[in-house]
């Protein structure tokens, strides 16, 4: 069988990469229309002090808007918050996310019926969340009350949502229980490719379970653990669903973070531009964290 001239074929081959061009191009067009010019409008609005409603009287002030931020101590407080519920909710996701898909990959009694279950609380919006676990905590008829009640351990209802500190503790007990399935669902993807020959070696070299699991496995998750952290990390950083559904911000600003922070200066107190440059100011964080994290797993495997 003859075989076409090389030349032929670099032709034919680019022309089929055109042709995939061509069929890409509208939809990567509108995807850059629709993204890019919120973008841009919220930058060149950020480097003005803008009013709602009153776009027309925009003051230009450069990088006013970012140093009157880094210089408000109620940026750096709200930051300090936003960071406080981005460690311990990504840290308890990751230790029970890796908890239960080692459950589930060790194969007990339902295990089916335990992975598929672990979609609900994940699949159920973060609105919704927020307003259950509200109303689980409410200090009148929430459900939280009612058990410990009828369990004896408390005599009167509690309003739990009172103290900044404990509501915001709630609030990221909420959104743990909203996402350690889908850490989950990531390390039990994950353990079904590792390779079984290396545990089956340790064993027999006398390894316990502790040893197998902390020296095979968790070297071996570390990527998809990674992937977990980097994407909880910047959900978490951003979060603001549960934050409005649940407390609204309060007890006294007390569970106020960088998005909800943002919200209030833009439509609330009507501040574009200062909302403007908040929103960038969370992407750069958003940004840094996750870079953070890639040049972590990068030396680590270099290490290697």
């Amino acid at each position: 069988m003859s075989t076409a001239p090389r030349h032929l074929q670099l032709s034919l081959r680019q022309r089929d990469t055109r042709t995939a061009l061509l069929f890409v191009a509208p939809a990567v067009i509108i995807i850059l229309l629709v993204t890019l010019q919120p973008i841009l409008t919220t930058l060149y609005l950020s480097f003005f002090e803008s009013q709602l409603g009153r776009f027309s009287v925009n003051v230009f002030r450069g990088l006013g808007n970012y140093i009157d931020l880094l210089k408000s101590p109620v940026f750096w407080s709200t930051i300090r918050r936003t960071l406080h519920f981005t460690l311990f909710s990504v840290g308890l996701e990751l230790v029970l996310g890796i908890a239960v898909a080692q459950l589930i990959a060790s194969h007990p009694p339902g295990w089916k019926f335990l992975r598929t279950s672990l979609i609900i609380p994940w699949a159920v919006p973060t609105i919704v969340t927020g307003m259950m676990w509200g109303w689980i905590y409410n200090a009148d008829y929430g459900a939280l009350n009612g058990l410990l009640s009828q369990l004896g351990l408390i005599k009167e209802y509690v309003p739990w949502l009172i103290r900044p500190t404990r509501a915001m503790n709630l609030a990221i007990l909420a959104d743990v229980w909203h996402t350690v399935p889908f850490v989950a669902l990531i390390l039990q993807a994950a353990l079904a490719t590792l390779p079984q020959e290396m545990e089956e070696a340790a064993a027999v070299d006398g390894a316990n379970a502790w040893q197998r699991f902390w020296l095979i496995r968790m070297p071996l998750l570390r990527p998809a653990i990674m992937v977990a952290m980097v994407i909880r990390t910047v959900e978490a950083f951003r979060v603001f669903d549960i934050i409005y559904v649940m407390t609204g911000g309060g007890p006294a600003f007390g569970t106020v973070t960088i998005s909800y922070l943002t919200y209030l200066e833009t439509f609330k107190y009507g501040h574009i531009g200062n909302g403007s440059a908040l929103s960038f100011l969370i992407s750069i964080f958003s940004f840094a964290l996750a870079l953070i994290y890639i040049r972590l797993l990068y030396r680590q495997e270099d290490s290697r």
